[in-house]
Order: C-alpha cells, then sequence, then structure tokens
C-alpha cells in the first residue's frame, strides 16, 4: 500500500514564477552586496588573508535573510 501526502499551495504556474522571479531577485542582490563587500575590504585596507572570512560571513547571512523572505512570501 502507498500513501501520498499532497499540499495544496496554489496553482503551480504562479509557484514557479515566483520560484523564478525570486532566484533572479536573489542572484542580484548576492551580486551587488558582494562588490559592495568588495569595496568596503579596498576602503577599510582589509588583509588578503581575512577577505574570504569577512566575504563568507556576509554570502552565508545574507542567503539565510532570503531564504527567510522566500519562506514568509511562499506561505503568506
Amino acid at each position: 500500500m502507498k500513501f501520498a501526502i499532497v499540499i495544496p499551495i496554489g496553482d503551480v504556474g504562479e509557484d514557479n514564477i515566483l520560484i523564478s522571479t525570486f532566484i533572479i531577485f536573489a542572484i542580484f542582490i548576492l551580486y551587488i552586496f558582494n562588490n559592495l563587500t568588495n569595496t568596503l575590504c579596498i576602503v577599510r585596507e582589509i588583509p588578503e588573508e581575512r577577505q574570504p572570512k569577512v566575504f563568507r560571513t556576509i554570502n552565508v547571512l545574507l542567503t539565510i535573510l532570503l531564504f527567510s523572505s522566500y519562506i514568509e512570501i511562499l506561505y503568506t
């Protein structure tokens, strides 16, 4: 006997458009923030060995923020 869990979340077409739009938005936001982080590293003269840690921290925090925003938009 097989069971399937069905979760109604609206029209599939609307979800695909929402996902596509949000992915493009997220890539754009990550690109802009990486450029701003690079400018910060240059202006503040952050040493080369510390720059990857700065980029990683900002990217992880921004990814968490974007993911939580997506979940909020999806379920409201």
